[in-house]
């Protein structure tokens, strides 16, 4: 069968000789006559995987023993719930910036004082949210979504205020160089720059776990998970394995050009969509569009069917928007091609 171009938002295409390594070890793994799908949470095999993860996300990160680095699972909205059980003490601030941004919100304020410091809901997340320029009171930590896979912005640049910065980083983690230090905290769901469903990365500042601000039971705490290696409880094996072979392959192409390559995956896009009259960006703002997440929409519906139809007649599968908001959605993760980019941007030119 001829592999597709999966331009979906997650779970998201993975590069190819991280599938083909993936599925080697389901059959056998490193010659131990078992599946990696059978090997021990607890066995000396998957510690090898686990050391060498968190050595490859130091070394991309740049970031050093000041950070703990730990794989969790219940995904991102887990993280949610646990950031602010962990480390809301007196208020916690939240940039509002799309509709996991705002999940993020409406899950602190269940464990504590919640303020929104910035929105641009009402608007529709159309834009990034101006920021303040000062945040008065005693801050826990401020909260940012650094991507916004469902409006499709992007933050090119960080806020800096004097509070602990904690982010989710789930859909643009890894798609370029960035200052990590510049973060207390941050965390990646694994299915779209990171490997399969079903694991989270999560880096921690340890200053910022010494503030852990209630005693709770040990599943919930990240300092019990820092203490057993992310192995509290059965850890996702397999889910880790394949995000090692993710990184791995990052490594080896590196952040330099893969910041590259995604500069240019977008600008060929975003260029074919803007200067085609049957098509509209979803973000006008041209800073503030991501680099990651393409969503457009087309003047009428024949033409958004002849698009669609198109790209099923051409093995091209995955640009449907999201159902809040319609319209096309294109996710430019780094396993994406340049010429997988030329060939959607071949069919938007077609249209007529």
């Amino acid at each position: 069968m001829k592999r597709k171009i999966n331009f979906n938002a997650g779970p998201a295409m993975l590069p190819a000789e991280v599938s083909q390594e993936a599925a080697l070890a389901i059959e056998e793994y490193k010659n131990t006559g078992i599946s990696i799908l059978e090997t021990q949470h607890r066995g000396k095999d998957f510690e090898e995987i686990i050391e060498e993860s968190k050595h490859l996300v130091r070394l991309l990160c740049n970031i050093g023993d000041d950070y703990e680095v730990l794989w969790m699972q219940g995904g991102g909205r887990l993280q949610f719930s646990l950031i602010p059980m962990n480390f809301l003490l007196h208020r916690a601030a939240y940039i509002d910036s799309g509709h996991w941004a705002n999940q993020a919100i409406e899950s602190s304020k269940f464990v504590g004082d919640t303020v929104t410091i910035a929105s641009t809901r009402a608007i529709n997340y159309s834009q990034l949210p101006e920021l303040p320029k000062a945040i008065d009171g005693n801050f826990s930590y401020l909260h940012i979504t650094t991507n916004n896979t469902i409006y499709g912005t992007q933050w090119h640049e960080l806020p800096k205020y004097d509070i602990p910065l904690i982010a989710d980083m789930s859909s643009d983690i890894f798609s370029g160089k960035r200052d990590y230090t510049l973060f207390d905290m941050f965390y990646a769901v694994a299915q779209k720059n990171l490997g399969i469903a079903g694991n989270t990365l999560v880096v921690i500042k340890k200053e910022l776990l010494q503030r852990q601000a209630r005693e709770l039971a040990p599943i919930f705490c990240y300092n019990n998970h820092v203490l057993e290696n992310s192995i509290l409880n059965t850890a996702n094996v397999f889910g880790i394995y394949v995000s090692l072979l993710t990184l791995r392959w990052i490594n080896k192409k590196t952040l330099v050009q893969i910041e590259k390559e995604n500069n240019q995956k977008a600008k060929l896009l975003y260029d074919a969509i803007d200067t085609n009259p049957h098509f509209k960006a979803y973000i006008q703002e041209k800073s503030d569009r991501s680099i990651m997440n393409v969503c457009f929409t087309a003047h009428d519906t024949l033409i958004e069917e002849k698009l669609l139809d198109s790209c099923s007649d051409n093995n091209i599968t995955g640009i449907k928007g999201h159902r809040s908001i319609g319209g096309f959605r294109v996710s430019l993760y780094n396993a994406i091609t340049m010429n997988d980019v030329k060939k959607l941007v071949t069919l938007i030119n077609s249209i007529n």
